[in-house]
């Protein structure tokens, strides 16, 4: 499914019409990338939690010439499905 189909999907379920559920999903999108930039996690009860962790700093090695490189510590985001979204894919 692609943002497009998504937003179709939202019009279909909601009856907004497609500039209103296209500002919905916007402002969904940035709100969660907010909370992710400022350290917080958002959890979306039945849904799941979205968070980010803290990746250390390591040393990987080139594919293609196999010399060592250091690769910089990083801010991953991480989702965690909640219960409810678990069950409804499972059944």
């Amino acid at each position: 499914m692609t943002k497009t189909d998504l937003v179709s999907a939202m019009v279909e379920k909601t009856g907004l019409s497609k500039v209103d559920a296209e500002s919905a999903y916007k402002a969904l999108v940035e709100t969660v990338t907010e909370c992710l930039k400022a350290g917080d996690s958002l959890a979306l009860v039945g849904f799941g939690t979205f968070s980010v962790s803290q990746r250390a700093a390591r040393t990987g090695k080139n594919p293609r010439t196999g010399e060592p490189l250091e690769i910089p510590a990083a801010t991953t985001p991480k989702f965690k499905p909640g219960k409810g979204l678990k069950d409804a894919v499972n059944n």
